[in-house]
Parts: C-alpha cells; structure tokens; sequence
C-alpha cells in the first residue's frame, strides 16, 4: 500500500511561524534570508534533516553557472540549457534563470561567498559538459559547494542573532519533516515534524504556518549508489505528494559519468569527479586507452552529462568491463593541487593519484531534474505550499540538466519565492483533522528497494525491467511496520518515490536525455512533454490497465507513438497513484537549440579571453564552523 500519512505519534507540542523553510542547502538558507530581508517583522523557522551543513550543497565541485564572462549572454547560457534538456525545458524558466542568474551571483559575493579570482580580482571561470563558454564560477578550486554553504550559515546565524521572540529567523536541527497539515479548503495550514534533541521541541510535533516552503534536496538515495548523502531521502517530493500536489518530470533522473569506481557493490554516496576536471582538459579512455568520447559527440568528452553516461554504458556492454577511466596525467600536479585539490585527496585517499594515474570512473545517480511542480515563482499546486531546488520542478531542466544549473536554480527560484512572499502572505488557516490513512513500510525494504532500482530503473531501462520492479514495489508496500523511526519515515518516502518514478518511466516509451529505453532507443515528437504525478488521499483503488485512452489536461487527443490508441495512455497504478501527459507549451519565437556542431562551431571565443569583469568582493576572514 501507498500511505497517505506517515503513520507517527501524535503531535506533542505546537509552535506557530509564519514561514516554515525545510532544508538547509542553498536554496533552503537563501529562501529563509530573503524571505527575511523582505518580510523583516516576520518569523521565519528553518527546518533540517539533520546538521545545518548536511545536505548536497556542500558537496558541490564544479561550481556555479552564470553569463558573468565577457562574450557571454543569458541568451547564449538559454541556449545551451534548452540544448542539454532535449526539448523538454520550459523556457520561460530558463529564461527567468539565466536573466536572474547573474545578480543572483553577485549578490552571494555581496554577501560573502569568496568565488576564485586572478590576479586583478577577476572571477575565473571554467567551463563544463554542455556549455560553449568558459560560464562556470568556482571556490577552492573543487570545493564550491563549501564556500557557499560556508558563506550562507555565516549569514544565517547573523541574521538570527539578537532576533526578538517571534522575529526573524529561527532554526531547528534534526528535526524530520513528516507531513503537511491542510486546511479545510486544502490550504496549508503547517506541517508535523520529528525533532530528536531535548526540552520542549522533542519528539513529534506541529508548525502552524500559512506558508511551507521545501527545500529538501534530491532522491539519489532511492538507488544502491550516488553521489548524493544520506539524507537524500526525497523527503519533500514524497511529503508534497501525499498532501495533494503534483510531481512532474521524475522519469528524468541523471547520472552522474564520472564517479570514482571503488569496486563492484559499492553502495551509499560515492565520490564525485567533478566534470570540471573534463573541462580543464581531462579525458574519458578504455581498458585499451581508446579515447571513446571522440566522434560520438562534436563536444567529445564535453558533451551533455545524459551522452556521456550512455557512451560509457556502451563501452561497458561492449568490453565486458565494469568501470572506464579518466585520464587527467597531462593536467599536471600544479592544476591537479590549484583547480581540484579536494578531489585529488579523495582519490589518493584510495590509493589513486590522478597526476601519474588514470582514474576509474563508472555512471552513478546524481541529481533528479524532476520534482514537485512549480510556477515561476515557486509555487506548487497546493496554495501556501512552495518548491525551490533539487526537491523542485520548475521546469528548468528538462530532460537532462545542465552542469552547474543546479546551484542557480536554487538561487534564483529561492529569491523568487521570497519574493513572491513579499506581496503578501497566505492567510493563516487552522488545520483540519486529518482523516488520511496512515502506514509504514519496514526499514528493512530500503536496501531491497536501492537494489531493485539499480537493476531495473537506473541508466538503461527497459518495459520488461520497469515491469519487474513495479510488481516488486507493490510487494514492498505490503511489508509494513507498526513502529514509527526515522529509518521507516525514510523507507516509506523512498518506496512512494521509487512508485511513482517506475511508472513514469513505463509510460514514457521514448529515450530522450536521462531516459534511456532500450526497447525504445529513438526520441520521438510525440513525447514532447511532460509526465505528472498525482497520489489522491483516498483509500486503495484498483489499477487501470496501462494504455487505457485518455485525453490530456487540455482535453484534446494527443497522439500515442507505442499504444497505437490515438491519445497518451495515462497510467493509474494503484492505491491512488497516477501519472497523466501534458504537452509541452511552444515558444515559437524563443531561440530554439541548434545542431550540436552548429553550435560547437559558433564558439570561437579564446578561453583567455573569457573572463568574468565582476570585481572579488574583500571580506574578512571567516571561520568554517
């Protein structure tokens, strides 16, 4: 069964905010700050998993992507976004990015965040898989995630200091989000969540608020390895869905092509080689040393990260191997120790050094460009309740992301919900008893769940796969607990979202970026759009029959490539869960993606030339803590 509700006790204390913000990655912190910053009487309450600093930015390498560089535009940064999505981007949102982006950044160097610079105070700027300028702003060499984070906590505890009860920002560690409290009209009215610490805040209680907005990262940990931590759960996607929004997009998950091979069944969060390194000159080889990326792609080992994981899949059912290499030896140990000092150490730290060696690499799940649904301004379909970040869909990535999107997204769709929050808050609502049917799946599925995933839904799927976990899934979701933990909280998010991300991919019967069909290996026009999530709070239906003819939300037929219906099978998989076809809107005039060496070719501007003229703000030094 699909739960409704996450079976838990019942709330034990109440406070009132009048914003909840749940995660504490650049989104969450930003949303929270600016949120603050435009509604200073009021109070904002920040909510995370676990510690402040625990979420997936911290572990970003390669950086922040901006048309900050002399020859560069957002018009050219849209382009190469739309190009990487594969048709699938809503370009109003990558338009609002790549025009926001840049004074976004600027702004985190205002507030502190020291982005790496030559001699003249010049950002440097590298460029990764995708992008046709050198766009990409970067800290410490590889440890961008570290300094930004670093830089958003310092100002998240300025901001706290000294607040009135009732005032400004307040934030509460380990503490599990469970489930949003609705109104009688379907408003949110708050959220229940788990703190573990001591006094009054400890155990299960209730947020009243009129607004929630989540932040909560991505899913990766629903697959047996990723680049993503331990508490990327999915939480927020799995709590918005239960309280009545939509998802979209979750077929499209990326995997990353250059995680640091460490044998065979490794499993948890696996060390990244940021692309970065590709784009300072590294380069993707064989067992044999064949450059395998040159001639499958005219931006070679450069091209979008969904090309490359394929390419390496490829190569892997060609050679019978289980992993390929990176070869970065030319680099030299000054690159290796200036630009990716962070990633050196954690290869030595296995006993590979990247200046004399190549290192083994192999596709790991990385970031999930679906989510829950949202407008340009970050709302979802439930009022009061927003999205921003990796927990987000806004559209801006299609089917495949764009290196270093991510980071900004979460930037600049925090700032516009805050912004949107500024016009005025949503009125304030008692929660309605809630009638949902609660439930549990037993922790002990996670690794049943991780494993199936990996064998059946990562980077190569096909019907017979999806098939075979569905059915298994189903199973799963009989294996329930009467024990309320953090680790069941967790498993029954994981299972709703391995559901709903199986039954997307089924119906979805076309390859296009992250979606890679093996019984479908052709994109076809007439899946030029987006697949949507929906879990009722009813009790348990009965399943429709997969390829039932239905009509999409504009009521119009829509052609079906596989069923031969005449319209998109939309999908009820049981127990509420549903997946319907919305087509892509069309923006004639907007600039479309050309041919990839149309634009390989466009790009003549000499790396050297392209430097970012935004001065490196002086600041004092700051601690890390």
């Amino acid at each position: 069964m699909i739960a409704r509700r996450l079976l838990a006790p019942s709330p034990g204390w109440v406070r009132h905010a009048d914003v909840v913000v749940v995660g504490s990655g650049i989104a969450g912190v930003t949303a929270a700050l600016s949120t603050h910053g435009a509604l200073p009487g009021c109070n904002v309450l920040l909510v995370t998993k676990s510690l402040l600093d625990d979420g997936s930015t911290r572990w970003a390498q390669g950086g922040i992507a901006a048309a900050l560089g002399e020859g560069d535009s957002p018009e050219q940064h849209l382009t190469d976004t739309l190009a990487a999505g594969a048709g699938v981007c809503d370009v109003d949102a990558v338009r609002a990015l790549v025009t926001d982006g840049p004074g976004a950044v600027r702004r985190l160097i205002a507030l502190g965040v020291r982005f790496d610079t030559n001699a003249g105070g010049v950002l440097e700027l590298t460029r990764e898989g995708g992008h046709l300028r050198r766009r990409i702003a970067h800290a410490g060499g590889d440890a961008t995630g570290a300094e930004v984070s670093r830089a958003l906590l310092f100002a998240l505890a300025e901001a706290g200091a000294g607040a009135e009860e009732g005032v400004g920002i307040d934030v509460i560690e380990h503490a599990m989000s469970l489930d949003v409290l609705l109104a009688g009209d379907g408003r949110i009215a708050g959220l229940t969540l788990h703190v573990i610490g001591e006094g009054q805040q400890d155990g299960v209680g209730a947020v009243h608020a009129p607004a929630v907005v989540l932040a909560t990262g991505g899913t990766g940990q629903v697959f047996s390895a990723t680049t993503n931590p331990p508490v990327s759960t999915g939480d927020g996607v799995a709590l918005a869905l239960r309280g009545g929004a939509e998802a979209a997009d979750l077929e499209f998950v990326q995997f990353h092509p250059t995680v640091l091979w460490l044998g065979p069944g490794a499993r948890g969060r696996q060390p990244l080689i940021s692309e970065a390194v590709r784009g300072e000159g590294a380069f993707l080889i064989d067992a044999d040393g064949r450059r395998f990326m040159t001639g499958r792609h005219p931006l070679a080992d450069l091209a979008p990260r969904d090309v490359v994981a394929k390419a390496i899949m490829n190569v892997l059912a060609e050679t019978g191997t289980d992993h390929v290499y990176l070869d970065g030896t030319y680099l030299g140990e000054a690159t290796w120790e200036h630009r990716f000092p962070t990633i050196r150490a954690s290869c030595l730290s296995y006993g590979i050094d990247p200046v004399t060696q190549p290192i083994p690499v192999v596709p790991a799940a990385h970031y999930a460009s679906g989510g829950v649904k949202t407008d340009l301004r970050g709302r979802t379909t439930v009022p009061g309740l927003y999205a921003c970040g990796e927990a987000a869909r806004t559209g801006v990535h299609g089917a495949n992301r764009l290196a270093s999107n991510s980071l900004l997204e979460g930037l600049v769709f925090a700032e516009r919900i805050a912004a949107d929050l500024a016009t005025g808050l949503p009125p304030r609502s008692t929660p309605a008893q809630d009638h949902r049917t609660q439930g549990l799946v037993d922790p002990a599925a996670i690794a049943q769940i991780q494993q199936l995933m990996t064998d059946r839904a990562s980077v190569l799927r096909s019907g017979t796969g999806l098939a075979i976990a569905a059915d298994e899934l189903r199973k799963i979701g009989e294996q329930q607990s009467r024990e309320p933990s953090l680790a069941a909280w967790e498993a029954t998010n994981l299972h709703l979202l391995a559901s709903a991300l199986v039954a997307s991919a089924t119906l979805r019967t076309e390859t296009r970026g992250s979606h890679w069909r093996e019984d479908y290996p052709s994109a076809s026009d007439h899946w030029l759009g987006h697949l949507v999530v929906t879990l009722d709070r009813e009790t348990a239906g009965k399943p429709s029959p997969v390829g039932e003819a239905r009509t999409d939300t504009q009521s119009r037929p829509v052609h079906n490539a596989s069923a031969g219906t005449g319209v998109h099978p939309d999908q009820a998989v049981g127990d509420g869960l549903s997946v319907r076809f919305v087509p892509a809107q069309q923006h004639e005039d907007d600039i479309q993606p050309s041919s990839p060496t149309q634009r390989a070719c466009d790009s003549d501007i000499p790396p050297q030339a392209d430097r970012a003229a935004v001065p490196h703000r002086d600041s004092p030094e700051r601690s890390d803590g």
